[in-house]
């Protein structure tokens, strides 16, 4: 047997979590954000998607698409502890495991056939280990590649599990279809239809070099590659060890800077969740952007004093940000805490040491009572209303 992976996609999560805790919310449209004319949804329900309804969308736009939607503060140091849940399973479960963000994970079932003989059994008692453990349903999308297998875990959601056998990856592509393949953002769909070119099909008439002058080298590449079911190897690297790191996929791509920054402090709230958890403390903050062009930029700051905060987090990655934002439409936001050491405590000598120490504790008590079903949120996640 060949390469084997998985792509471990939560269902809904942000909502998911919020119906587990409250069951009444069962069956009813739900939007996870702020109502107000500066805030957008950070995601929804399935039953508010059938409406119209997606994430990044401006809540003033999701509340006339369904004006009956409940509307929910998110809590990510809730979906925090949930997603750690949920990432302790699948980390047990094989060894090549590969976290993208709070609700999503890759595995890597490589050369694992004496355990797992028959990867669709194994993908099923994975499913059914975090719905009993955690209370939370999981799509598994299972193929040859990362990058098909991220398809595969969307072709069927929510619960869904598909999987694309290997020679199969091609056909598997044209079934997607070319608007909703991982990776291209609507300028890049807009140009391909200009072009005359509306599917999976119709692309891979064209040969390497002639995407290449149309497109771009790295553009151009991607679309030959993504076509034919060859995973672009956009994750191909293995996560850093020592580092912490989450990102989110916009479709369509966002240029609102209010939604970008909403985003961006959701992020900066998770990693740091997750490194009070893991009892970790950062040296540097980055922040990859990718356009929908392909063009990927990563920058990093490590400041002279300690972050150990979300919001140590959160100033430095809006920093960085502005520093290289182009002004274009974001298919990709990502942050990661890197070098991080093991420790808890504020270090002695910091300057405002005192003040450091209260974020961190303040932050620790969020933590804690998000545990025990308390909706505290800072003051500066509500904004007006």
């Amino acid at each position: 047997m060949g390469s084997v992976f998985f792509h471990i996609d939560l269902d809904a999560f942000f909502a998911s979590v919020e119906i587990l805790d409250h069951p009444e919310y069962r069956g009813k449209p739900l939007i996870i954000g702020t109502p107000g004319p500066r805030h957008v949804a950070s995601t929804c329900s399935y039953e508010a998607r059938k409406y119209g309804v997606h994430s990044a969308m401006p809540m003033t736009t999701a509340l006339k698409l369904c004006p009956d939607a409940l509307c929910v503060r998110g809590r990510m140091e809730r979906y925090s502890e949930k997603s750690h849940e949920v990432m302790s399973i699948i980390r047990s479960f094989a060894p090549g495991f590969l976290q993208v963000s709070v609700d999503e994970a890759f595995l890597d079932l490589t050369g694992m056939e004496r355990i797992y003989p028959l990867p669709g059994k194994a993908a099923r008692t994975l499913k059914e280990m975090i719905l009993s453990q955690t209370g939370l349903t999981a799509s598994i999308g299972v193929a040859s590649s990362r990058f098909i297998a991220k398809l595969a875990s969307d072709y069927r959601k929510p619960d869904g599990l598909t999987i694309v056998p290997p020679g199969k990856e091609e056909a598997f592509v044209d079934k997607v279809g070319l608007g909703k393949l991982w990776g291209i953002g609507d300028s890049t769909l807009s140009a391909l239809r200009r072009r005359g070119i509306t599917t999976a099909s119709a692309l891979r008439g064209y040969p390497l070099e002639d995407l290449r002058r149309m497109f771009g080298e790295k553009s151009g590449e991607y679309l030959y590659k993504a076509a034919r079911g060859i995973d672009p190897g956009i994750y191909s690297k293995e996560a850093k060890s020592r580092s912490i790191s989450t990102e989110r996929t916009f479709y369509p791509d966002v240029r609102d800077m209010d939604a970008i920054e909403t985003y961006l402090l959701e992020m900066a709230e998770e990693v740091m969740f997750r490194a009070l958890e893991e009892k970790k403390v950062p040296r540097t903050v980055s922040v990859k952007i990718r356009y929908g062009d392909f063009s990927t930029i990563t920058v990093q700051d490590t400041p002279q004093h300690g972050i150990y905060s979300s919001t140590d987090v959160y100033a430095i990655s809006k920093e960085l940000l502005s520093s290289r934002y182009r002004g274009e439409g974001i298919r990709l936001l990502g942050i990661a805490l890197q070098g991080v050491y093991d420790g808890e405590e504020i270090a002695q000598g910091e300057f405002f040491m005192e003040k450091e120490k209260k974020e961190r504790e303040l932050e620790k008590t969020i933590l804690t009572l998000g545990r025990k079903g308390s909706r505290l949120v800072r003051a500066r996640n509500l904004g007006s209303n």
